[in-house]
């Protein structure tokens, strides 16, 4: 049974309608409803725009290939210490084809032989886009324009700020993992976050 977040969930009984198909198709799609999902349920409008956003950024027909956006969001989830986005995310990941080798190595993607140019540049600047005070420099925008159009830019730059909102909001509130992930990656010192949080038990 997995830790309680640090606000209780909203009561079944004030669930809106929308939440409570959101809810239902997450107990088809993962077996279980998210912890983080009853969360943001507490603010019915803010939720309903976050699904539509996520979806919107999951789809399909997105320009960035499925496996390539995974490898974003357990990355960015590592930074900001998100065990729950970590698990989930790596999880996904594995069924989009990346391998534990991958999940293991995201901290030194740029030296791994197992990415391709066009991962390491999309991470490095899903690096730059989430530490305090790194920025993105001319040099790394010009590097990913050699592998990234106009409008994947955008979607590149929506996905990882998505992430970063996502990851900060669970981290903050203490979401824990739900074992989605037999074996994710860590988070911190050996996944990239250079401090933990006060009462971190990661």
């Amino acid at each position: 049974m997995t830790a309680p977040s640090r606000i209780a969930p909203i009561p079944r009984q004030r669930l809106s309608w929308y939440a409570r198909l959101v809810l239902a198709n997450q107990r088809r799609r993962y077996g279980r409803e998210l912890e983080p999902a009853r969360l943001w349920a507490r603010s019915p409008l803010v939720f309903a725009a976050l699904s539509l956003l996520y979806g919107a950024l999951d789809r399909r027909r997105s320009p960035l290939e499925p496996a390539l956006r995974s490898l974003l969001t357990v990355r960015v989830s590592q930074l900001n210490w998100c065990r729950f986005c970590v698990d989930i995310n790596a999880a996904t990941g594995l069924k989009r084809g990346l391998s534990t080798a991958q999940l293991a190595a995201l901290d030194a993607f740029e030296d791994s032989p197992l990415f391709d140019a066009r991962q390491k540049a999309a991470l490095a600047y899903a690096e730059a886009m989430t530490r305090t005070g790194a920025g993105v420099s001319d040099a790394l925008m010009a590097r990913l324009k050699t592998h990234f159009g106009d409008d994947e830019l955008v979607e590149l730059s929506a996905l990882i700020a998505f992430q970063n909102m996502s990851s900060k909001f669970n981290a903050a509130l203490g979401v824990a993992p739900q074992g989605f992930c037999a074996a994710p990656p860590p988070c911190g010192p050996g996944g990239g976050g250079s401090v933990p949080p006060p009462d971190s038990d990661g």
